[in-house]
C-alpha cells in the first residue's frame, strides 16, 4: 500500500514510532496536512531533521504547532516580534490567531522578517511559541486582499473545524479498491465557457473547474450538474485551475445547494477568484441576468479554501493526490496533476495555459513524475490559429496607438481584468519608459483592483518583473498608468487630448467597455483594439466580424448607433497557447502520455488538433462532447 492511501489511524501509528513521543501532545488533522501540537517548539526547531524525515517517510505535509499551554500572552509576544525583526522590515501589522496558534506578520520587506536561513522566524517561535505566519503588505491598497485576511481571520475557529473534518474524510477507510477512473465533461467540452469536469473512481467524485459562459443567453450558461445524477454533498472536493469565471464562476452555487467540501487552488487564485465572482453578481444585477446565487455564498465558500503552492503535494481523497504546476496563463493560474489510486492512473488538466513568451509571467510546466492522460485546451487549435511572434504584435500595438494619437483619437482596449491587463499594461509602461509612448492610459473597471493582487504576489509573476518589484521599481505604478473614477468617466471621453483606455469586461458583454465603446464609437479618429478572445456570441466577436451598427437606447428611444471608428485585432496578446505552441507542448511534455482529450474549444478546432496529435505523436486523442463519459483505466 502506498502512503498516500494511509487511514489516520496508519499515520498516528507511523509517527509514533518515528519522533519521540514524550513532546507530542496531540496528533491532528487540517484538511491534507498532519498537525504535530509540542510542549517543545524549541527542541523541534533545533532538531528539524525530524519534522524533514517524517514528511518524506509520510509523503505529506508536517505542521508544527505549540501546545495552547506554551504560548506567551499576545502582549508580551508582539513586544518580543517588533524587538526582534529590523525596523527597516516596516511591519504594517501583528495578529495572533488562537486557533492555529499562529501569528500573522504583516510588512513590506518579508526578508528582513525571515531573517538568513529563516533564523528570525526561528527565534520569534522559539522565544514566544506563536509560529510566524508571513503577509506582504499590498504595495497598491487591495480591498478584496484585505477583505479576505479579515474574514478569515475572523472566521478562524469555524475554519479550523472545517479543515479537521476534511482531513479525516480525506484519510478515512476506503471503502472500496482504486480499480477504474472515469471523467465526465460537464460543460466546456467543444465549446469555450462554463468550464466543469467531473473526474471518479469507486472512492472518490472531484470536480475539475466549475465556470459560467458569460456570453451565453440560453440553457448552455451553467455546468449540467443533473447530468450525472449525482448529489452536490456527495462531492469530495473542488480543484480551480485559475480565477477566470468561466472556470470558477458557477462555485457559490454548489455551497447555496448543500456542498461543504474543499476548493484548492493557489492563493492569487483565490484572491482573483473573489474579486470576480463579487463583480459577476453586480454586473448580473445591473444588466437583469440574475445568477443562482448571492455574495453570501461567495463568503461563505471562502472559508473551505485550500491553497497550495505551485508543486506542493496534497492527499485529497483517499485515492488521489494533487500537485499544482504554473500553467503560464494568468497570475496564479495552474496546471492539475492527479496521481490516481496507488500508481494506477496520472492526469495532466492544462487549464488555460500559455506555452510561449509573454511580459508577465512564465511560460507552463511540461515536466511531471508520470502522465497517462493529458486533458488540453483548444482556444487556438484550430488548423489556421498560429498567432504573431510576440514583439511583432507588441509593435503592431504600439504603431496603432501611434496612428490614431496622429489623428487626434482614442485607443478603447476592452480587456479582461486579469490577466490580459496587467500583460498590456507591462508593454505600454516598457514602451513609456524608454519614452517612445508618452500619452496617459487610463484604467477603468475591475483592473485597478485586480493590479493590486498582482503585486501582492511577486513570486508569482516572471523574474525581471519580480526583481524590479523588489528593488522599489514597480512597473504597474508606472506615472503612465492613471485610474479612472466612474464619476469622472465623462472628463476621460469628452476630453481633446488623445489617450488609450483599458477598460473591462474583455468581450464586451458588460461593463464600463461598452460605455466606452457607445461613447466613441461613431468618431472615426478613435480606434477599437481587441488583444484576447472574443466567444461565440459577445458583442466583442459581432463587432470582430464586421457588424457596422448596433441599436442602443437613446433619449428614451432605440436608434441605430454607427460604428465609424476603426477596428483592430491585435493577435499576438492572448494567454492561451495558439496552435503551435499546444504542438510544441505536447512534444515536449515529459513522460509523453498515451492519451489526449481535446477539451476548451469551439468544435472544429477542438476535432482538428484531436485528429492532429493522433497524427503527430502518436496519441489516442479524442474532442469528447459535453456528457460523454470517458474510461480512463
Amino acid at each position: 500500500m502506498e502512503v498516500s492511501s494511509l487511514e489516520f489511524r496508519e499515520i498516528k501509528r507511523i509517527i509514533e514510532k518515528n519522533i519521540p513521543m514524550e513532546k507530542i501532545d496531540k496528533i491532528d488533522l487540517e484538511g491534507p496536512k498532519v498537525v504535530l501540537y509540542t510542549n517543545d517548539i524549541e527542541f523541534f526547531i533545533d532538531n528539524d531533521n525530524e519534522i524533514r524525515n517524517l514528511a518524506t517517510l509520510l509523503k505529506k505535509r508536517i505542521i508544527l504547532r505549540s501546545s495552547a499551554d506554551k504560548l506567551m500572552d499576545v502582549e508580551s509576544a508582539r513586544k518580543i516580534i517588533l524587538g526582534i525583526v529590523p525596523e527597516e522590515a516596516n511591519i504594517s501589522g501583528i495578529e495572533f490567531d488562537p486557533n492555529f496558534k499562529e501569528v500573522y506578520i504583516e510588512a513590506e520587506k518579508l526578508g528582513l522578517v525571515i531573517g538568513k536561513h529563516g533564523q528570525t522566524l526561528d527565534e520569534i517561535a522559539k522565544k514566544t511559541g506563536w509560529i510566524p505566519k508571513l503577509l506582504r503588505k499590498p504595495p497598491i491598497e487591495s480591498e478584496t486582499i484585505r477583505g479576505i485576511r479579515k474574514s478569515l481571520f475572523e472566521s478562524s475557529d469555524k475554519r479550523l473545524r472545517i479543515l479537521q473534518r476534511v482531513g479525516k474524510r480525506i484519510y478515512r477507510k476506503p471503502t472500496s479498491t482504486c480499480d477504474w477512473v472515469r471523467i465526465t465533461p460537464l460543460g466546456g467540452a467543444r465549446e469555450v465557457g462554463r468550464s466543469c469536469f467531473l473526474l471518479q473512481t469507486p472512492e472518490s467524485n472531484v470536480l475539475i473547474d466549475c465556470g459560467i459562459n458569460t456570453a451565453a443567453t440560453n440553457n448552455n450558461r451553467f455546468p449540467d450538474l443533473r447530468a450525472t445524477k449525482l448529489e452536490i454533498e456527495n462531492l469530495d472536493a473542488i480543484i480551480i485551475s485559475h480565477a477566470h469565471l468561466d472556470h470558477c464562476g458557477f462555485l457559490p452555487y454548489l455551497y447555496k445547494y448543500g456542498y461543504k467540501g474543499p476548493i484548492y487552488c493557489t492563493e492569487p487564485t483565490r484572491d482573483l477568484m473573489l474579486l470576480l465572482q463579487l463583480d459577476a453578481i453586480e454586473v448580473s444585477e445591473r444588466e437583469d441576468k440574475e445568477l443562482p446565487f448571492s455574495s453570501n455564498e461567495i463568503k461563505k465558500m471562502l472559508k473551505y479554501v485550500i491553497t497550495l503552492d505551485y508543486n506542493e503535494v496534497a492527499d485529497i481523497t483517499p485515492d488521489m493526490r494533487l500537485t499544482l504546476y504554473n500553467a503560464g496563463h494568468i497570475l496564479g493560474s495552474a496546471i492539475v496533476h492527479l496521481h490516481v489510486g496507488d500508481g494506477l492512473h496520472n492526469i495532466v488538466y492544462t487549464g488555460d495555459m500559455k506555452f510561449g513568451d509573454t511580459r508577465l509571467l512564465e511560460a507552463a510546466n511540461y515536466e511531471f513524475p508520470r502522465v497517462e492522460t493529458l486533458i488540453i485546451e483548444s482556444t487556438y487549435g484550430g488548423r489556421y490559429d498560429t498567432q504573431p511572434n510576440r514583439r511583432d504584435a507588441e509593435k503592431e500595438l504600439i504603431n496603432t496607438i501611434k496612428e490614431t494619437v496622429k489623428r487626434g483619437g482614442k485607443v478603447l482596449i476592452p480587456v479582461f481584468a486579469v490577466g490580459r491587463s496587467q500583460e498590456v499594461m507591462m508593454v505600454l509602461e516598457n514602451y513609456s519608459r524608454f519614452e517612445e509612448l508618452e500619452i496617459p492610459v487610463f484604467l477603468d473597471g475591475m483592473i485597478w483592483e485586480a493590479t493590486a493582487i498582482h503585486t501582492s504576489y511577486p513570486e508569482y509573476l516572471k523574474r525581471n518583473i519580480r526583481r524590479r518589484i523588489f528593488n522599489g521599481y514597480n512597473p504597474f505604478l508606472a506615472d503612465t498608468f492613471e485610474k479612472v473614477d466612474p464619476k469622472k468617466r465623462d472628463e476621460v471621453i469628452e476630453s481633446k487630448e488623445p489617450c488609450v483606455i483599458l477598460a473591462t469586461s474583455g468581450m464586451m458583454t458588460g461593463g464600463p467597455s461598452v460605455e466606452y465603446f457607445r461613447r466613441l464609437a461613431e468618431d472615426s479618429r478613435n480606434t477599437l483594439a481587441f488583444v484576447g478572445y472574443q466567444a461565440e456570441g459577445s458583442l466583442g466577436r459581432r463587432i470582430q466580424n464586421g457588424l457596422a451598427e448596433i441599436p442602443i437606447e437613446r433619449n428614451g428611444r432605440t436608434v441605430a448607433l454607427k460604428i465609424n471608428m476603426h477596428v483592430k485585432t491585435i493577435d499576438g496578446f492572448s494567454g492561451h497557447a495558439d496552435r503551435r505552441q499546444l504542438l510544441g507542448y505536447s512534444k515536449k511534455i515529459t513522460p509523453r502520455p498515451r492519451r489526449a482529450l481535446i477539451i476548451h474549444g469551439e468544435e472544429k478546432k477542438a476535432i482538428n488538433l484531436a485528429m492532429t496529435l493522433h497524427e503527430m505523436f502518436g496519441f489516442e486523442s479524442s474532442a469528447p462532447q459535453n456528457l460523454d463519459t470517458i474510461r480512463l483505466v
